[in-house]
């Protein structure tokens, strides 16, 4: 008999986490890393969040149990939060908050599937959403895109991809690793399609508020009304306002599904922790002034890292649209002493230009990789300016 099981044994650790851990290692050790791995904002949490936890922490309320489905206010702040930011009107009811975004993806992928189910899974997709279908008993049915597409898949290849078991579509706009952002029109024939097919649509809105040069974020229930009983939203506050290490994220769905997903988690975690929710509270229910600050910054940098990217023989950069990556094709580069996949290209950068990158294959789309900008600036034009000058010299 196996000692572990053979879900949990198949699982992939997180890439983008291992990368990051490596990065942070060999900088603890001495070694003058650049690191591009880790999603998230290089900001402190904004001052009057972290106020709503230090007093928090001291009120008694906060120090037992409280609903598995979120504190009502932070539900009701949620509901009128998405209401103001997309448009899409919910009640409380359809609120459950979860612990991060990664747990609002579990728990909806956990909520609808059963062994077999298909989910339609475009790539280059985030790590996570893989494993998460897996471990809920469902198969990913990759839909490939690349860049002269703009990392957008396209209705016919949706349709072609789809089968008698397909049960969900898995959308996002902005996207993770690729910064692409899907026009409305785009938006609102998938959605459509969906319908027709009686497909879900699980639609992760976590980058909502970082889009560039015009680019909008959408949500697709708002543009099809008629998908709103057959999907699901996840979103959280971690990118939003700089609180990835707070773990507060939430589903928006159908109250079925919501009251599914407050009974799964029941059993999983009880309530999230009540002072991350207090600090949750103040973020959504305040103002935008400071991820305005940062999308401003994130700008900046996006146009830089694309342009010296770009600029660098064999390398092909599209400039991101959203969210806060650049995702290069490597393609070019390969097979030139350096590695013949980005796997090995990216070993051989952090052992000799000690910068460090996720490889494409983590996102499944071998001969890309991601760059997260949301770090300094000075060390982003170091990191990219280390790796240009061991390109050129291969």
């Amino acid at each position: 008999m196996a000692r572990l099981s053979t879900r949990v044994a198949a699982i992939t650790p997180s890439a983008t986490l291992a990368v990051d851990a490596k990065a942070k290692a060999l900088s603890q050790a001495g070694e003058p890393v650049v690191g591009f791995g880790a999603g998230e904002p290089d900001y402190p949490t904004p001052a009057h969040i972290v106020e709503a936890a230090v007093i928090a922490c001291r009120d008694v309320r906060n120090h037992h149990y409280t609903p598995t489905g979120g504190l009502p206010e932070l539900r009701a702040a949620i509901a009128a939060k998405t209401a103001r930011d997309s448009g899409y009107d919910v009640s409380p009811s359809q609120v459950v908050v979860t612990n991060g975004g990664k747990h609002a993806v579990h728990n909806a992928f956990a909520a609808l599937l059963d062994p077999g189910d298909e989910v339609l899974l475009p790539a280059p997709y985030w790590t996570t959403y893989p494993e998460a279908i897996s471990l809920a008993g469902g198969v990913p049915v990759v839909v490939a895109s690349d860049v002269s597409s703009g990392f957008r898949v396209t209705l016919d290849q949706l349709e072609a991809a789809c089968s008698e078991r397909t049960k969900v579509l898995l959308f996002v706009s902005p996207s993770n690793p690729t910064g692409a952002v899907y026009p409305k029109d785009q938006m609102v024939e998938i959605g459509r399609w969906a319908v027709d097919r009686g497909i879900w649509v699980i639609t992760d809105e976590i980058y909502e508020h970082l889009t560039y040069d015009g680019h909008q974020h959408h949500s697709m229930p708002v543009l099809v009304p008629e998908l709103a009983d057959t999907c699901i939203v996840v979103n959280g506050v971690a990118k939003t306002y700089a609180m990835t290490g707070w773990r507060v994220g939430w589903i928006v769905g159908p109250p079925d599904v919501v009251v599914a997903c407050a009974n799964l988690q029941s059993h999983q975690t009880s309530n999230v922790d009540n002072v991350a929710q207090r600090a949750a509270l103040a973020a959504v229910a305040g103002p935008l002034d400071d991820v305005e600050t940062m999308r401003a910054e994130f700008d900046r940098r996006r146009r830089r890292i694309h342009g010296m990217l770009a600029a660098i023989d064999g390398v092909e950069c599209l400039l991101p649209e959203g969210a806060f990556y650049a995702f290069p094709s490597l393609e070019g580069v390969l097979g030139h002493g350096l590695g013949d996949t980005t796997l090995e290209l990216a070993d051989t950068v952090l052992e000799r230009a000690k910068v460090a990158f996720v490889p494409g294959e983590a996102f499944g789309a071998p001969g890309y990789a991601r760059f997260s900008f949301a770090l300094g600036y000075d060390d982003m034009v170091e990191g990219v300016s280390r790796i240009a000058g061991l390109f050129s010299n291969t």
